[in-house]
């Protein structure tokens, strides 16, 4: 089916650069097929690039008639929680799918999964916030073991989603079939971002971003099992889709940022000056050390221009793949991202059904790390704060002070993260949720 996802489609609000200057997307010739944007790494420990690929993959194994199917690959699709952390309505779904693992290699595919998704959550702000999300592993057996162009161009190998590496003639890029990537993750109970890892320990991986309106989820990312450095990749990539970040790097040639202000919040053509005048972007990480090294400030040369243009510190993940530290505005970013997806407060009495002054009211709380969030609880009946009922999650309206008598009240339960790594007020009540029941006598 042809798709409407073509080279105008690329990553959430990030804008790739023009044909015919350096590092530039070249556009596909007239009549070969859809094509969408993506970004890849091509050293392990540099910055990154872009470029154009197809929607499908070349190698991608045809569907097999369930009645042609053997016993061993019963399991495919077969859908295995790695952290069910609650709701899916209120947390962040991440689907990670292998690729290249026979029927036989589906716990060696497991055991990646977990690998990968643990070396995710080790980077903050992920580590803190590993609390609002659930991930799920699809299994999607191949024929074959193994990947595509590893360890030779001419090397194939019959995968279920026909993963390859020489993508675009690029070596390290490593593209998937999109359509067949959805048919796996569509498996999972829900679907956010999706995670690919192709069973091969030679680098490479790509992003794929701003899919929603073909895929229903926003990116999925592309990673090596057996290589640590294409961790990052990932790392990097939903970044993209969850905090709405640019690229911090640029490329050379590339000239003047033309305007407008990009709505990034890591990339500004506002000087330090004019920024802490206006109080806008990053104004309030002004001068801050910062967990990538130097102080947070503006250094020009982002959103793939060198000039005009300023991103908030030197090198960040934003920027390449020598380091696994967000900067502070990028931290902060990433926060709202988690909470635009998922809330941490969740309720467990129905909140649409009347309750009486005896029904024990309870909520559950995100287990959040305590490096960077803070959750505080608060109740309040008819927006009157009950003190002693602080940090509690299951409460009798009667003792919170409701009242007997016809009248019904209302009694709200609400968390606010305290976490200092928000500064913005904008952010800080993103990270604030809220659940009221209606209580009569």
């Amino acid at each position: 089916m042809r798709r409407t996802v073509m080279a105008v489609v690329l990553a959430l609000s990030v804008a790739l650069p023009a044909a015919g200057v350096a590092g530039a997307v070249d556009a596909p010739a007239s009549g070969s097929g859809s094509y969408v944007g993506v970004e890849y790494f091509p050293e392990p420990d540099g910055e990154g690039a872009r470029t154009s690929v197809p929607v499908n993959s070349p190698h991608a194994q045809p569907e097999t008639p369930a009645r042609h199917r053997t016993p061993v690959a019963s399991e495919d699709g077969e859908v295995v929680p790695l952290a069910e952390t609650g709701p899916t309505a209120d947390r962040l779904d991440v689907t990670i799918v292998g690729d290249g693992y026979t029927a036989a290699e589906q716990e060696d595919f497991l055991q990646d999964a977990r690998t990968k998704w643990d070396e995710v959550t080790d980077i903050e702000p992920y580590r803190s916030y590993e609390g609002l999300f659930n991930v799920w592993a699809v299994k999607a057996v191949s024929e074959e073991s193994g990947v595509t162009g590893d360890p030779g161009r001419d090397d194939v190998r019959n995968t279920a989603l026909g993963s390859y590496f020489w993508c675009s003639a690029t070596e390290r890029l490593i593209c998937v079939d999109l359509d067949k990537t959805k048919s796996y993750a569509d498996k999972a109970p829900a679907t956010d971002l999706v995670i690919v890892i192709s069973h091969s320990a030679k680098y490479g991986g790509a992003g794929y971003s701003g899919l929603a309106a073909d895929y229903g989820y926003d990116g999925v990312s592309t990673l090596s099992s057996d290589n640590a450095q294409s961790t990052l990749i990932a790392a990097h990539e939903m970044a993209h889709s969850i905090g709405l970040l640019a690229d911090e790097y640029q490329y050379a040639g590339y000239g003047d940022h033309p305007g407008p202000e990009p709505a990034y919040p890591n990339a500004s053509m506002l000087t330090a000056d004019r920024m802490a005048a206006q109080r806008a972007k990053w104004a309030s990480w002004l001068g801050e050390a910062d967990p990538s090294g130097g102080t947070v400030g503006t250094f020009e040369g982002a959103d793939y221009y060198e000039y005009g243009v300023y991103r908030p510190t030197r090198n960040s993940l934003m920027r390449a793949l020598n380091t696994d530290e967000f900067n502070l505005p990028g931290r902060e970013a990433m926060i709202a991202g988690f909470y635009r997806s998922a809330n941490a407060l969740t309720p467990l009495v129905d909140t649409t059904v009347t309750v009486s002054r005896f029904t024990p009211l309870s909520v559950e709380l995100a287990d959040l790390d305590t490096g960077l969030a803070g959750i505080r609880l608060r109740w309040y009946v008819d927006g009157r704060e009950a003190r002693q009922a602080r940090g509690m999650t299951t409460v009798l309206p009667a003792t919170l002070g409701v009242p007997a008598g016809r009248r019904a009240h209302r009694v709200t339960a609400t968390v606010v993260d305290t976490t200092s790594a928000v500064r913005s007020p904008v952010v800080r009540d993103l990270t604030s949720n809220s659940v009221t029941w209606t209580v009569t006598r």
